[in-house]
């Protein structure tokens, strides 16, 4: 790893987009928070990987190579985090192109009119299916019935994590159906695999690798403790669980043309990139724009142009 301040034009202007972005959507959608940080150092730091050089990110050629393609990121709020950050920094490489911008249910677009270049997020956080059967919310483990507008688009970028551990009123099921079985409940690390399973299957069976590049966001780590944390941290701590369970279960699929975006360990030294207390609540999961997400899009960009 190699970090280094990046230049001051560069942040003020990426700063000033996602602050724009972020009232015009504030306005729209009700879900972005300006972000009230003092302190600047958690977006002054570049990944740099060992044995290879890491491209800088090019919007203009991005663009170009994708232009009339459709890039959509499918999954929970930190996909949406990795969402937001790329349309800022195709905003801010490319400043004078017209965009548009808006929110239907829980699906998110932008586009650059004169490329035709669209960036699209859609909320589905377990990616299989919940349904509400005789006033009862259904995580149907096995199911996925949502497919059909991925397999319509050129880029899928998937994740899904922070939603499966979630208990009492944050749950977003009441029970759990497995074919003609259901449960109240069960160990959730179990579930998560099952759900992944369900994920890769359909995923072998309906997408079509010369059509669709299809990518798996590895598991965004939370921090129990990032208060008042300014710098990255000296050592990322254990393997993410999660983010083990995640690569066997890409290593089964019979295509094997998903591409993991292995974020997990950069972004476990990165403590000091959370929004904190400077949200809404004390927010240790989701990240400051600029910042961590920016690192996992050009890791996805050095993939789309390679």
């Amino acid at each position: 790893m190699v970090c280094y301040s990046v230049s001051v034009i560069a942040i003020v202007s990426t700063f000033l987009t996602i602050y724009a972005l972020s009232l015009f959507l504030n306005s729209k959608t009700n879900i972005f928070n300006e972000n009230g940080r003092l302190d600047k150092d958690y977006f002054k730091y570049r990944w740099q990987p060992f044995g290879c050089n890491l491209p800088r990110f090019n919007g203009t050629e991005l663009v170009l190579k994708y232009k009339g393609k459709r890039i959509l990121f499918v999954g929970d709020s930190l996909g949406q985090n990795q969402w937001f950050s790329l349309v800022c920094i195709l905003h801010v490489a490319l400043p004078q192109a017209k965009y548009s911008i808006e929110k239907i249910g829980k699906l998110y677009t932008f586009t650059l009119l004169e490329y035709n270049i669209w960036l699209l997020y859609l909320g589905n956080p377990l990616i299989v299916d919940t349904v509400t059967q005789k006033g009862s919310r259904v995580l149907k483990i096995d199911s996925i019935s949502s497919g059909n507008i991925w397999k319509e688009m050129d880029v899928l970028v998937f994740n899904t994590w922070h939603w499966w551990d979630r208990k009492g009123k944050k749950q977003t099921w009441n029970v759990i159906q497995e074919g003609n079985i259901t449960y109240k409940d069960m160990d959730r690390m179990e579930l998560y695999k099952k759900g992944l399973n369900t994920w890769a299957k359909w995923a072998d069976s309906n997408l079509n690798s010369t059509k669709t590049r299809v990518f798996f966001q590895g598991v965004s780590p939370d921090h129990e403790g990032c208060k008042g944390k300014t710098r990255p941290a000296k050592s990322p701590g254990n393997i993410h669980p999660g983010e083990i369970e995640l690569e066997k279960v890409l290593k089964t699929m019979s295509k094997l043309f998903v591409r993991l975006i292995n974020i997990t360990r950069l972004s476990q030294f990165r403590s000091d990139g959370h929004q904190s207390i400077y949200s809404n609540s004390m927010d240790c999961i989701h990240w400051c724009l600029p910042g961590v997400p920016d690192a996992w899009n050009q890791l996805l960009y050095h993939f789309l142009i390679s």
